[in-house]
């Protein structure tokens, strides 16, 4: 069998490009394999040739050094691939489906499964519920990054494509379906945006665009983005948003006043996480949560798809290593707002979503800005997204999009 190449984590705020095995139906031991995953049978999996696969702001978080990864684990949980091999159980999944990966590994079976709580999925991960590939403290399912992957449940989780050559003529917007396009409009969902809305964006990172994107398909009639980055903001204003530049207007109220006439907005969403930083570019962790609650009209929901982790290692002080933010929580009580927190479910958004845009309803790929590089091109495409660059970066590894 031919060999297989994947992105790494390698320290000190750097990834590698290298040769790994290439997959097997059984979870090996490895880099951040859970010692209880080790030797688990997959005969229910399948075996991807990677057609596409993202870098993801999640992933820069481990770069950074700002979790508890392990050097050597391969990366990557936003993937689109072909299959070119079925376990013995896979019963519907065929060879040559063209398949989008949700990021969750979820077995289909448990308790929250059933319930469609397929993000946090009692089975696939021995130390808390939920998993993902390629993910610090997730199970250890090697990641996505590379050029051969092996994905887990398959008759349950996949999403097959039902015309391969129509979805490769839209593959930069499929290829978001695993991951960034059902996050930003979970988090518009479940912020309650509905016919009318008005909205606040924190971040315009590429999954604040997507959330950007996803609030104006629910109907938002005002989409306001803030972010420290300029030409971030140019890329949200390009496809009809408001914009804040939160280093030259600290008070966002105030800011949201002269583009509405009032100083809050009817929902919120987080796509910055537990790396937020103020005005002034200081490290400040619970700046957007506060800042959210106060900007949200009493009632209202705040969708947080921005990741907060239990461990920080380059946290600014002792609470904040362990997760424990300074949150004006009063507040948020007191204005009687609704707070949906954790993974996405993908599950629930993704065959609606790939609808949207199979039929033209969605332009996600030109809302985050999608451009591909090669997958030997990875540690620059991780150094220029680090930047903030206004890019969501595909990585390419055979060739494939490009070709299209």
């Amino acid at each position: 069998m031919s060999g297989n190449r994947a992105v790494a984590y390698s320290g000190n705020g750097s990834v590698t490009v290298k040769d790994i095995d290439f997959p097997e139906l059984v979870l090996r031991d490895g880099p951040g394999v859970n010692p209880k995953n080790v030797g688990r049978k997959c005969e229910h999996g399948v075996i991807l040739k990677v057609v596409s696969t993202n870098i993801c702001g999640s992933d820069q978080h481990m770069v950074r050094g700002r979790t508890t990864a392990p050097e050597g684990l391969v990366l990557g949980h936003e993937i689109t691939g072909e299959v070119i091999e079925t376990g013995r159980d896979v019963e519907f999944v065929r060879k040559g489906d063209l398949v989008s990966v949700p990021f969750n590994i979820a077995c289909g079976r448990c308790r929250n499964c059933i319930e469609g709580k397929t993000h946090i999925c009692l089975n696939v991960n021995p130390d808390r519920p939920g998993s993902a590939y390629g993910y610090v403290d997730m199970g250890g399912w090697v990641g996505g990054q590379a050029e051969y992957v092996m994905v887990p449940y398959a008759d349950f989780q996949v999403l097959t494509f039902p015309d391969k050559d129509q979805a490769m003529e839209k593959i930069l917007d499929l290829t978001m379906l695993s991951d960034i396009f059902p996050t930003g409009f979970h988090g518009a969902y479940t912020a309650g945006v509905k016919m009318g809305s008005t909205v606040y964006i924190a971040g315009a990172g590429p999954v604040g665009l997507a959330a950007a994107h996803s609030a104006q398909l629910l109907g938002a009639s005002v989409v306001i983005v803030g972010d420290l980055i300029e030409e971030r903001l140019q890329q949200a204003r390009s496809f009809g948003c408001e914009t804040i530049n939160i280093s030259e207007h600290d008070d966002i109220s105030e800011q949201i006043d002269q583009i509405l006439g009032v100083p809050e907005v009817d929902a919120a969403i987080d796509c910055v996480g537990f790396e937020a930083h103020g005005h002034q570019h200081e490290e400040a962790p619970a700046k957007v949560l506060n800042s959210v609650m106060e900007t949200t009209k009493a009632g209202g929901g705040l969708g947080i798809p921005g990741l907060y982790v239990t461990e920080d290692p380059g946290a600014s002080d002792e609470d904040a290593r362990r997760g424990s933010l300074k949150l004006d929580f009063g507040l948020g009580w007191a204005k009687a707002q609704t707070f949906v927190t954790g993974q996405t479910p993908v599950m629930q958004y993704h065959h609606g979503l790939m609808k949207a845009i199979l039929h033209d309803k969605a332009d996600i790929a030109n809302a985050v800005n999608a451009t591909v590089i090669s997958l030997e091109e990875a540690p620059y495409g991780y150094e220029e997204f680090d930047s903030g660059v206004a890019k969501k970066f595909v990585l390419d590894p055979h060739g494939l999009v490009r070709s299209r």
